[in-house]
């Protein structure tokens, strides 16, 4: 968030997108918005979009956790308060945009795109697709299947959804 804003004051004329973790967003990014508020009205073009991934949880954490340590997700500290990002913008006076289905997607960036303020776009995420690169290690996959043995809670989430993810890259 504060190299979005530091992009937006050096190029005040553009329109500046920052793609934000839940966790990230409520660690500072939601006292950005409060900056954002301030000063957009003084910015030539004054669309400054953040993307909100709201998952709910320190995602980067719990799969690195998973598969570089093979641990089970750590409920406690890694799931994190659903906080209305979009809902606490328009507090503020820009422009929230809560996205709970895919088939929102396409309408909410071209409804931030036109939009005459600053935009949160708060896109709710399942948090049990992996935050990984489309290529791992061998070590990486057996850390994963530990994490799962190990009673992960949300175990048979994590593994639909990594068996529906190969099977769409090999049919497409």
């Amino acid at each position: 968030m504060p190299y979005a804003i530091a992009a937006k004051f050096a190029f005040p004329t553009r329109v500046v997108i920052a793609t934000v973790g839940g966790g990230a967003m409520q660690m500072n990014g939601n006292s950005e918005l409060v900056t954002i508020s301030k000063y957009w009205k003084q910015w030539q073009d004054p669309r400054l979009i953040v993307l909100v991934l709201n998952n709910r949880d320190l995602n980067l954490v719990t799969w690195e956790e998973r598969v570089l340590a093979g641990d089970r997700k750590f409920t406690g500290p890694q799931e994190i308060p659903d906080f209305p990002n979009a809902a606490y913008a328009e507090l503020l006076g820009l422009k929230g945009i809560r996205v709970d289905n895919p088939d929102e997607v396409a309408p909410a960036w071209e409804e931030a795109f036109a939009a005459n303020r600053p935009v949160v776009s708060d896109a709710y995420t399942d948090p049990e697709v992996p935050a990984l690169p489309p290529h791992i290690t061998v070590t990486q996959a057996k850390n994963y299947m530990k994490s799962i043995l190990k009673g992960d809670v949300n175990a048979g989430r994590m593994v639909r959804r990594s068996f529906g993810e190969m099977v769409e890259e090999h049919i497409h």
